[in-house]
C-alpha cells in the first residue's frame, strides 16, 4: 500500500513490486522507475514463489509479473496475488503474445498486459493507469482478441441481461480498451459517473478486475466494432 514505509516522505508514491527471472529485465525496470517521483519499487523477485511472498509481505499498489518464471508460472502468480490482495493490481510484462496466454492472464486477474520491448514511457503509463484502476493492454493485442471474439458463435439472447442498456454500452467501450475519461467523452458523462457504472458492472459480472470484464465482454462479442457516440 502507498505509504512512507522507508521514511523517504514519498507517501503518495505508487508502490511497485517487480518479478522477473532475467536480471537485465529487473535492471531495466529499475532504470525506468528511477527517473520518476511518483513511482517507487518496494520489492523484487526472481521466481514465481518469491514473487508471491514479496507481494504478500509488501502489499504494493502494482505488481509487474513475468509469465515464464521458475517455481510458479506467472498466470498462477497473478491468480494468487489477486485473490489474496484485491487492492494490488497486476501487470503482466512478457514476450508471449498469443491469444490463449493473454486470456489466461486476464482471467487470472491481470489488469494489464504488456509485451517486452515496449518503451519505458508505456511502462510508466501502464503503472499509473493500473494504480488508478484502468486496465492496460498492449495495442498490438487488441486486434487479436477482437478477431477471436468475432469468431464466437452468435447467440439469440442479449448478452449480460443483468446489465442496463447504459452499462452494456459502457462495457462495450471497456472491451475496446477505452479509459473512463474516454468513455465519458463518448457518452457525454462525467468520469465519476463512468467510474460508478464500472464498479456496478464488475459487481454484476462477479469479477474484481477490469481485465476480467474485458475477457467476458470480448467472448460475448462486445467491443468488436467501434461504438457510436450518443
Amino acid at each position: 500500500m502507498s505509504g512512507d514505509a522507508d521514511g523517504s516522505g514519498a507517501s503518495s508514491a505508487i508502490e511497485v513490486v517487480i518479478a522477473d527471472d532475467h536480471p537485465l529485465v529487473l535492471q531495466g525496470l529499475r532504470a525506468v522507475v528511477s527517473g520518476t517521483d511518483d513511482i517507487r519499487i518496494v520489492g523484487e523477485a526472481a521466481d514465481g514463489a518469491a514473487a508471491i511472498e514479496v507481494v504478500l509481505e509488501r502489499e504494493p499498489d502494482v505488481a509487474i509479473v513475468d509469465l515464464d518464471m521458475p517455481e510458479v508460472h506467472g498466470v498462477e502468480v497473478t491468480r494468487r496475488i489477486t485473490e489474496a490482495l484485491p487492492s494490488t493490481t497486476v501487470i503482466v510484462l512478457t514476450m508471449f503474445d498469443d491469444d490463449d496466454t493473454v486470456l489466461a492472464a486476464l482471467r487470472a486477474g491481470a489488469s494489464g498486459y504488456l509485451l517486452k520491448g515496449t518503451n519505458g514511457a508505456n511502462i510508466l503509463s501502464a503503472i499509473r493507469s493500473a494504480a488508478a484502476g484502468t486496465a492496460v493492454l498492449d495495442p498490438g493485442l487488441l486486434g487479436g482478441l477482437a478477431g477471436r471474439a468475432s469468431q464466437a458463435p452468435a447467440t439469440a439472447h442479449q448478452p449480460f441481461p443483468e446489465l442496463t442498456v447504459r452499462e452494456r454500452d459502457i462495457l462495450a467501450h471497456i472491451a475496446n480498451g477505452l479509459t473512463n475519461a474516454e468513455i465519458g467523452d463518448r457518452l457525454h458523462l462525467s468520469s465519476k459517473t463512468i467510474a460508478n457504472n464500472v464498479s456496478t458492472i464488475l459487481t454484476k459480472l462477479r469479477v474484481t478486475q477490469r481485465g476480467q470484464a474485458i475477457v467476458l465482454a470480448r467472448e460475448a462479442g462486445l467491443g468488436t466494432k467501434p461504438q457510436q457516440t450518443s
